[in-house]
């Protein structure tokens, strides 16, 4: 497609939900969807080039950029462009940064931005998609995270809500009209405003409140297509978790590559940003590896666009759909043809699916104390949703509490705020200064005064720590910190905390809800209250000293996981598989077969070795024989023999010859760890030198005529060494025991 005097090439479009919600509020609103027309790609011939594009109509919006292109928008362009759409492969990794992220967004546009927009809802929902289209290209590329359109609002009529000139404000009351209102399930709802906000970055979000009912969300005001792209990049990007590390960027850990443009989520540069620093990668890793956003890893099922062969998900009609030719190529081309199953094959793709067929393995690790490792079930090949540790569950050697999925300890907070090197201060600072209620000690403030902790609740105060840097790592320092140092047992112990705002007005600087505070105690509303209250054991097969039976963790879904061999709604019942049953049956049929094909190879030798290997109808001698025919390594006299008329018959005074050396062991050289048993006895068979061991054959001694054993070899071999007892009753020689 020639754009700009370049070609580019169509790589992948936006992912928009089948059950993407059009609401019309009242009845003189349009019902119009938008077109759609949303792809991503590279300029052909640029390395390094990235390109989002949006099309309606007769129009195109475009956004591209690379080490020698700078990302434009001429007010959209207008050229007929024809839509060739295809889809991203599906996450097939079980790391947490390997595997794909999908954010289930639902944009809400207001009244002003809706009058914008020539007073059509369908021309302001495709300005939306084409903000997220453009959006979701950046977290792709750098954050291998999609962002999913899954509803949106317009609002024909009128706001409802007010939106005012300060954008926190704005969030404040956004979030209210989620919680009352909003009742379709998605991981962060973002308003996109035809306001424009008193903010330098012309938007605010709650920082790592994806996936919460209450912080999950943003507002974004308007401007440009690519320009409203990069504000919903910023907002987002606050949602999971990334927030610049203010004490990294000082001490110049935190370059950002592009000086011209800046990076995304810092305040500074001369054009739009469309990178994110390694910084910021590192800070959404940590967000995830702590137990962060948990629901970015449930893959949507469905999109907007009907059903269509290609795209990378399984739809209505479909058995399978592994994408593109090139993805399908990559995995899942001989499982699935045409989005229907091969013969023999039970799924495509997926971290479930191995070969066609489905795995019973773990397929996602638990990232701390607080998660819950994801098996595969066994009847599908997508991982099962990812889920975590009720609240209340011990962590961290029983120094903290899971709350939300993560592990809230004092120590972590401080780490948080002040970095690696800070840790929590001494239980006696806590006891010493949070009583007094001043601003070095308190829990809480009430208009202006400081109000003072009871006895029982100093550990749910004011944060104190130690060794903790000048500047915190995120948020806006309101006032100075707070430096004591108090004197215990001939020791000094540092005692230092701050205020330290985010999100307006959420202060960092007290002990957050959900930390141990003593035993069988967390902190709440800077209370310590007992666990008791918080009513965490709601699980099937739950009592007051156990949970789901002792027999499994207990989700945050309210749902026992149970352990190995144990299964039922409340873990109560045996299982005589567990979920990696299919794994251990596999393996103990291809056991099983090794193992017999083992005892054939060596009965085989053990007949050629002994001459009767010429006769396989002879009758084998039962166990009592066998033990009768070799001891140690070295034939017993008056013993069975065999012969070459392939008779069976007792030789009275007849013994065997056998050389002194070959009651001698030589293990085989193996050159792998699992050395194949039956080329080693065709090797052996076939070398008339033998590498490994002497074989014995019949032939005639030169001074007897009863056919007794005697080594055909010009130079000895030892013998091989001797099985186990349960062995004995199907060898008739010298044995092999490997």
């Amino acid at each position: 497609m020639p754009l700009y005097n370049y070609r580019t090439v169509n790589d992948n479009h936006i992912f928009i939900k089948k059950e993407f919600l059009k609401l019309e509020l009242l009845p003189e609103m349009e019902n119009y969807g938008g077109e759609h027309c949303y792809y991503q790609g590279k300029v052909r011939d640029v390395p390094h080039s990235f390109v989002a594009l949006s099309t309606f109509g007769h129009r195109v919006c475009c956004m591209f950029w690379s080490k020698i292109l700078l990302a434009v928008e001429k007010s959209c362009l207008w050229k007929r462009v024809f839509c060739v759409v295809s889809f991203q492969a599906p996450r097939v990794s079980q790391s947490v940064e390997d595997e794909t992220k999908y954010i289930e967004l639902m944009v809400i546009n207001d009244h002003l931005m809706y009058k914008k927009h020539r007073l059509s809802v369908g021309h302001t929902n495709n300005i939306a998609k084409s903000v997220v289209n453009m959006a979701d290209m950046i977290f792709k590329e750098q954050l291998n995270t999609r962002i999913v359109l899954v509803a949106m609002e317009t609002w024909s009529a009128d706001n409802k809500f007010n939106i005012d000139d300060d954008p926190m404000e704005t969030l404040k009351e956004f979030m209210k009209y989620r919680k009352d209102f909003i009742k379709e399930k998605c991981d962060s709802v973002h308003l996109f405003s035809g306001n424009h906000f008193h903010d330098s970055w012309g938007g605010a979000s709650y920082m790592g409140g994806v996936c919460s009912l209450t912080k999950g969300g943003g507002v974004n005001e308007y401007g440009k297509t690519d320009e409203m792209a990069i504000t919903l990049a910023q907002t987002l990007g606050q949602n999971i978790g990334i927030f610049s590390d203010k004490r990294r960027i000082l001490n110049g850990e935190c370059q950002c590559d592009d000086q011209w443009a800046g990076c995304i989520m810092d305040d500074v540069g001369l054009y739009l940003p469309k990178k994110f620093s390694d910084c910021n990668v590192e800070e959404y890793h940590n967000f995830l590896n702590s137990g962060g956003g948990a629901c970015l890893f449930n893959k949507p099922l469905k999109l907007l666009d009907p059903p269509v062969c290609g795209n990378g998900f399984v739809e209505p009609g479909e058995e399978c759909d592994c994408g593109t030719p090139a993805e399908c190529a990559k995995e899942g081309e001989n499982c699935c043809k045409q989005c229907t199953l091969t013969q023999g094959s039970k799924c495509s793709n997926g971290l479930c699916c191995n070969n066609c067929q489905f795995m019973g393995v773990v397929c996602r690790d638990a990232v701390n104390d607080c998660d819950i490792p994801e098996n595969c079930t066994g009847n599908s090949g997508q991982c099962p949703p990812n889920v975590h540790k009720m609240d209340g569950y011990t962590c961290e050697k029983d120094q903290g509490r899971c709350f939300n999925g993560r592990c809230k300890t004092k120590d972590r907070q401080c780490k948080y705020i002040w970095g690696e090197k800070a840790t929590a201060a001494d239980k006696f600072c806590y006891e010493k200064l949070n009583i007094e209620g001043t601003e070095k000690g308190n829990c809480g403030k009430d208009k202006d005064t400081w109000i003072q902790c009871n006895k029982q609740d100093v550990h749910c105060g004011y944060l104190l720590c130690s060794n903790i840097s000048p500047a915190p790592r995120l948020g806006e320092l309101q006032g100075g910190l707070t430096s004591f140092t108090v004197a215990r047992h001939s020791a000094s112990l540092d005692c230092s905390g701050a205020h330290v705002v985010i999100n307006g007005d959420t202060d960092l600087g007290y002990v957050e809800d959900g930390t141990a505070c003593g035993t069988d105690h967390i902190c709440f509303n800077h209370k310590c209250l007992p666990i008791q209250q918080f009513n965490f054991s709601t699980c099937p097969g739950t009592t007051d000293k156990t949970i789901c039976s002792g027999h499994g963790v207990c989700s945050n879904e309210l749902k026992c996981v149970c352990y190995l061999g144990w299964a039922g709604d409340d873990c109560n019942s045996t299982s005589p598989f567990s979920i990696t049953s299919t794994n251990i049956i596999i393996g103990a049929i291809v056991g099983s077969i090794l193992f017999l094909a083992l005892i054939l190879a060596v009965t085989a030798w053990c007949y050629k070795s002994n001459g009767l290997s010429h006769s396989w109808s002879e009758r084998i001698p039962d166990a009592k024989h066998i033990s009768d025919i070799c001891e140690n390594g070295r034939p017993r006299s008056n013993s069975w023999q065999g012969n070459l008329s392939g008779n069976r018959k007792k030789l009275k005074g007849k013994k065997f010859r056998a050389r002194s050396n070959s009651t001698e062991y030589l293990t085989p050289r193996f050159k792998t760890e699992f050395y194949d048993v039956t080329k080693w006895v065709e090797d052996v068979n076939r070398n008339t030198q033998g590498p490994y061991l002497r074989t014995l054959s019949p032939a005639k001694s030169p001074t007897s005529s009863t056919g007794s054993i005697a080594s055909s070899r010009r130079y000895p071999y030892p013998m091989p060494p001797l099985p186990d007892d349960q062995r004995k009753a199907n060898r008739q020689s010298a044995r092999v025991s490997v």
